[in-house]
């Protein structure tokens, strides 16, 4: 009874875990398809500890990995610092590109909410101390049930 208990817990795990797309493009392309809308996240994961908090708290969390799976195509621009967590080139390039179209002042976090044409819906800059994963879909859900 154990073992099912364990596999049960860590089947739901794999299922709620949200899967991050890296090519915007294949995102938009997906976001169009399925009526979703992008939610593009910029992050420096080995050097920005409000990126890493964001991530940790909010996105891996089972209640915003199931309302992602049915409503958003998420998309991470990542910027690591560390030599071993490099980026190959061309993601590098993608990542600036994404940048320079939606994070000018390149700030870390930096979350967009997009419609399937790259539109900007929302944007939220940091971290705030009083964000909760309840209170981010209830967000999300508020301003995409306008933007519809």
């Amino acid at each position: 009874m154990k073992l099912v208990l364990i596999i049960a817990f860590f089947a739901g795990l794999l299922t709620t875990a949200p899967n991050w797309e890296l090519n915007f493009e294949r995102a938009k392309t997906e976001a169009a398809q399925a009526n979703k809308f992008i939610l593009l996240n910029f992050s420096g994961s080995d050097w920005c500890g409000p990126c890493i908090k964001l991530k940790k708290n909010i996105f891996e969390s089972a209640e915003f990995g199931q309302f992602a799976a049915d409503h958003l195509v998420l998309v991470r621009a990542d910027f690591p610092r560390h030599s071993k967590n490099q980026l190959d080139a061309a993601q590098t390039a993608h990542n600036e590109s994404l940048a320079e179209k939606y994070n000018q002042q390149g700030k870390f976090p930096f979350t967009v909410l997009l419609d399937a044409n790259g539109r900007i819906v929302k944007q939220w800059d940091g971290y705030p101390q009083s964000l909760t994963t309840a209170s981010f879909v209830e967000e999300i859900q508020a301003v995409t049930s306008v933007a519809k």
